[in-house]
């Protein structure tokens, strides 16, 4: 007969064992399963007592339950107090994304506007990431378009320069900014130190909320100047009077009694959730983002909502108001771990009536409406990789695609690219590309090019998680290629050691024409999906998505590598002809924008030559 007491201990009686090895420090706890993988991280004002409310087997919710069964190990740090505890238990959670916890998936930095200060004409500009330069940051701003609607409308308005210190000291002539009223023109003298300075304090006025005043300001301006008969300088003032009106109408929300808040509002259906995040400062809407929490297997309301303030402020500067659709769990210790964080005074609040709960209702309208677009959207998602797993005869729907394309001209500016695609659709946080190293290859070596990236890429997954225990390994790989490409990439799959990848090329018909696709796998004979499939579609926009991903990141790379401008790398054209067509244009940009007729127009600037650089900007590929 076995001996039973040789067994591991598991769940209620493995966790009742740690209790005469803790006292009442406050400290953070790990439970983890038989594989050592960590299945719960939480914080506690007191480990014992915490420990022992999981060592009694009643009065659990079906998922704590479900955890305890699981739990083989448990670790515990202690801390000087029960706010360090908290803070620390969130950082952990992000590190190790345990599967009971709710965990923020998403969590980008926020772009901010930068007014700089390292020229005597200041520069506004987009700014994201460590603020090293001398200047006033304004932000967050929620997204990079809700940054560039500002600038474009603050342009109007304040006609300040966007342009590089290099290409403001090379200027000869104002550029197309300056005929279209978005730029005071300070490059070639066309305002005076003193009155470019009085415009940006005007900008930096507005960013911090004082639009009102400045309104009232440029009203008496206009009078004065209409009364002395300067005509032109008063419809330049009304011009920016329109600008301003439009850019506080284009915010739509402009709460009179909140200056600076976050307002982050929960919906939950299905056991899945969305978070709407506004920001509001210097009472003014700068944008809003939906996240899409990870819910810990069916943690409530406020939990959720707890664990997403902890981590969304792990590393962002916080407001002195944050106002909730629901109350947290522990208010006031969250309020206090955020405000030792900031180092001044960060208030939370779940407002019933008046303007603070009318913006905590709008956020919450567009959690709910968000969350029932997700859900259809994944519905139909779920569908297509279902029909994707019964197309290449795969055992399940597959959870993570990786799609990889090549881009570069004749071998130059090589790069090759992947996307990621889920149950969620692109998982574009994951995109990763690839500058393309090897200096043996032979230019446009497709085959070596996919064999350097898919080689550093599975080199990297093998060393990072060997395993394969976490959800950056692909279920599909999808080649862009026929017979030989796949054959190739089977070779370096091998010398890998992960053959067990279901990996798919998907190459155009004999006439190359797209909705003729013909996919190729080892050991099979190559076949067609039928034209109307919905699978069909969703495989070509997932190669559309590739593809584009990769010529973006090549043409990127191109515009870099020559430097001031891509007009460097037009056939024909030299330092002459540059400077002709930057003086007729004003900029790269709008070279590359102009029809043919146009460029055709330019001095020096040959009907042929013209359509060489019409046919360099417009390329398809």
């Amino acid at each position: 007969m076995s001996d039973q007491s040789s067994e591991p201990l598991s769940g209620h009686a493995l966790i009742h064992s740690y209790l005469s090895t803790l006292d009442n420090s406050p400290g953070v706890y790990r439970m983890l399963d038989s594989e050592s993988r960590v299945l719960y991280v939480g914080k506690a004002r007191s480990l014992r007592k915490r420990v022992s409310n999981y060592a009694n087997p009643h009065g659990h919710t079906g998922r704590i339950a479900r955890m305890i069964s699981e739990t083989a190990s448990m670790m515990f740090l202690t801390t000087r107090t029960e706010t360090e505890a908290l803070l620390l238990e969130q950082n952990l959670i992000k590190q190790l994304k345990p599967r009971y916890n709710v965990l923020l998936r998403d969590d980008k930095s926020f772009p901010n506007i930068l007014v700089s200060r390292e020229h005597s004409f200041p520069q506004i500009k987009k700014h994201r990431g460590a603020k090293k330069e001398q200047g006033g940051y304004y932000g967050p701003f929620a997204s990079a378009g809700a940054v560039n609607r500002t600038l474009n409308q603050l342009q109007k308005v304040f006609l300040l320069r966007n342009c590089s210190d290099s290409t403001f000291e090379s200027r000869t002539r104002p550029c197309l900014l300056f005929q279209i009223k978005r730029c005071a023109a300070p490059c070639v003298g066309r305002i005076s130190e003193s009155d470019y300075g009085d415009l940006v304090k005007d900008a930096e006025r507005f960013l911090q909320g004082k639009s009102t005043q400045m309104q009232a300001q440029l009203a008496s301006q206009m009078q004065e100047a209409s009364d002395a008969m300067e005509f032109e300088r008063a419809a330049a003032i009304r011009d920016r009077i329109r600008a301003l009106t439009q850019v506080q109408s284009a915010q739509g929300i402009n709460p009179r009694s909140v200056a600076e808040a976050d307002v982050i509002a929960l919906h939950m259906d299905g056991g899945q959730a969305c978070v709407q995040v506004f920001f509001i400062r210097a009472n003014q809407n700068w944008g809003n983002r939906d996240y899409y929490p990870r819910t810990g297997a069916g943690a409530d309301a406020a939990e959720v909502l707890q664990a997403f303030v902890g981590q969304f402020y792990d590393n962002k500067e916080c407001p002195r108001l944050i106002l909730l659709s629901h109350g947290v769990e522990e208010p006031e210790l969250l309020s206090q771990a955020l405000t030792e964080k900031a180092g001044r005074r960060v208030e939370i609040s779940v407002p019933q009536r008046g303007e603070k709960a009318e913006l905590v209702a709008g956020a919450a309208r567009n959690a709910r409406e968000s969350l029932a677009r997700r859900m259809s959207e994944t519905a139909t998602q779920g569908k297509l990789l279902t029909g994707i797993a019964e197309a290449f005869d795969m055992d399940s729907a597959p959870q993570r695609i990786e799609v990889y394309d090549n881009s570069h001209i004749q071998g130059a500016h090589a790069v090759g690219a992947m996307i990621v695609a889920g149950p969620e659709g692109f998982v574009k946080s994951q995109y990763r590309k690839f500058n393309i190293k090897g200096t043996d290859l032979t230019p446009g070596d497709d085959f070596g090019m996919m064999k350097e990236v898919l080689t550093r890429r599975f080199k990297r997954l093998l060393k990072e998680d060997p395993d394969r225990q976490g959800d950056t390994w692909p279920s599909l790989l999808l080649i862009d290629g026929g017979a030989g490409q796949v054959s190739a990439v089977a070779e370096i799959m091998a010398e890998l050691g992960v053959e067990d990848i279901p990996m798919v090329g998907v190459a155009k018909g004999v006439d190359r024409d797209a909705g003729k696709e013909e996919f190729y796998r080892i050991g099979e004979k190559p076949f067609a999906l039928r034209h109307n499939d919905p699978v069909l579609y969703f495989i070509q926009r997932l190669r559309d998505e590739a593809h584009r991903f990769a010529i973006g990141t090549h043409r990127a790379k191109r515009a870099k590598a020559v430097g001031a401008t891509p007009l460097d790398e037009v056939p024909g054209v030299g330092a002459t002809r540059k400077r002709a067509l930057l003086s007729h244009f004003g900029s790269a940009k709008a070279v590359s924008r102009a029809n043919l007729s146009d460029l055709k127009a330019v001095d020096g600037i040959s009907d042929t030559l013209a359509e060489t650089i019409y046919g360099f900007f417009h390329e398809r590929g």
